[in-house]
């Protein structure tokens, strides 16, 4: 029955739980601004998506499984290098938190077509 869902919603969920599971790693970035020697961090969101796409393109029972404990959060390299060693722009960090939330929305619409689709072929629409 899951694998049916996983198919019909296709990488939909996986997602919108990484945007903000990513919303949350910014967020601390945002708020260790000033901290001196913190060390800013991210995740690479396209390259788990692809890792989610293949697992359920596979067909495999928990295709979110290698997404969700094979990839770890990696240091930001900053553009501009601070000399107490923080590495935390407060401008990098406010741009990548915007744009995360609009993907995050993005994600949310094709959620609700996706939703919205398969609530009409039930009803039989």
């Amino acid at each position: 029955m899951r694998n049916m869902f996983d198919k019909a919603l296709g990488v939909h969920p996986f997602s919108l739980q990484l945007r903000l599971d990513r919303a949350e790693i910014i967020a601390g970035n945002l708020a260790n601004v000033d901290t001196p020697g913190f060390k800013a961090r991210d995740i690479d969101y396209k390259q788990v998506m692809q890792d989610v796409a293949y697992g359920i393109e596979q067909g495999k029972a928990r295709p979110y499984a290698a997404a969700e404990t094979g990839h770890q959060l990696m240091f930001r390299t900053p553009y501009q290098p601070s000399a107490d060693g923080n590495t935390a722009e407060l401008n990098i960090e406010q741009a990548n938190f915007a744009a995360n939330s609009m993907d995050f929305q993005t994600s949310l619409t094709f959620m609700n077509m996706k939703v919205s689709g398969l609530h009409k072929a039930i009803k039989g629409e």
